[in-house]
């Protein structure tokens, strides 16, 4: 199985503890977000997990436990999120040097393939127009050259959840503007050896050598693990990601990092409220187990061992 940690939260950054502990037990538990006492219980063991794809925009604190990591045996890789945006839209993310020496320090350790870059989501403010994207993408690429093999671009959506925090602050890029944009951020890839792919976007940009692609990539992945796996379309995600199946062991508003745009929080106060529950003890992200929950064991390896011609 496919473990993502997570789309919902950022686990490196902030609860390195709980999945620390989590690996030693072997397991996780992960509530059903539209029904809390539904339960599924997620192995984080070498032989049943095949790969752990960490979501986030700063897994510093993860990046010092690496060698904890590794004692468990289980592959793993990173989906690093890497923007130019600012306190004003991203306010728990404002060192971005810090970030790119970790993002260098990362690749480093397990090579570019493992270390894909996120430029997500695209928006336009006051001070980032299209030539300012390319500006500053361009700057980014030249300094990752070598660190990452693939870019994955996305433009921003307006959900329920973030449509309050992003108003008047930023807006989705015009059609004209996101074509700019794909232009000059091919061309600055190209320079540097970075393939490009959008995710869960209708446009089509392979005139600009952009292809759709899936954040948890089949391809990718087998590469990643060594062997071939046996993955079906990920349910339950926006009909245009491309996404293998994954089982995600986070839980919603529980980020502080506060970015406008995140469609995983609530509010600043959802968020406070529930990080007050988290425990690092605790095999859920957010809570306890009280007993009454109905627990799923449905879980096995995607390793296809038959030989192929």
């Amino acid at each position: 199985m496919i473990v993502s940690a997570s789309r919902r939260t950022d686990i490196p950054a902030f609860h390195t503890k709980w999945l620390l502990n989590r690996l030693d037990e072997g397991f996780a538990l992960t509530e059903n977000p539209r029904n809390p006492k539904k339960l599924s219980h997620i192995p984080l063991e070498k032989g049943v997990t095949d790969i752990i794809w960490f979501w986030s925009k700063n897994p510093s604190p993860l990046l010092q436990e690496l060698d904890n990591i590794d004692r468990y045996g289980i592959p793993y890789a990173f989906q690093f999120t890497l923007t130019p945006c600012g306190p004003a839209i991203e306010p728990g993310t404002s060192d971005k040097d810090k970030l790119i020496r970790t993002f260098l320090a990362l690749s480093e350790r397990l090579g570019p393939e493992r270390v894909v870059w996120r430029y997500d989501p695209i928006l336009m403010t006051d001070g980032l127009s299209a030539e300012e994207h390319i500006r500053l993408f361009s700057k980014l690429a030249h300094i990752l050259n070598g660190s990452t093999e693939r870019c994955i671009l996305s433009f921003l959506d307006i959900y329920t959840r973030n449509k309050t925090p992003l108003a008047g602050r930023c807006r989705p890029p015009f059609e004209e503007e996101s074509l700019r944009i794909a232009e000059g951020f091919s061309e600055a890839a190209a320079k540097n050896g970075i393939r490009l792919f959008t995710c869960s976007e209708e446009m089509d940009l392979a005139r600009f050598g952009i292809g759709h692609a899936s954040c948890i990539d089949k391809e990718l992945t087998e590469r990643i693990i060594g062997a071939p796996i046996k993955a079906k379309k990920a349910p339950g995600q926006r009909p245009l990601c491309g996404c293998i199946e994954s089982s995600d062991i986070g839980a919603y508003d529980t980020c502080p990092m506060g970015c406008r745009y995140c469609y995983a929080t609530m509010s600043p106060e959802a968020v406070k409220k529930r990080l007050g529950y988290c425990d690092p003890a605790s095999p859920l992200l957010c809570g306890q187990v009280n007993g009454r929950e109905v627990i799923r064991k449905e879980w096995k390896s995607l390793i296809e061992n038959q030989l192929t011609l």
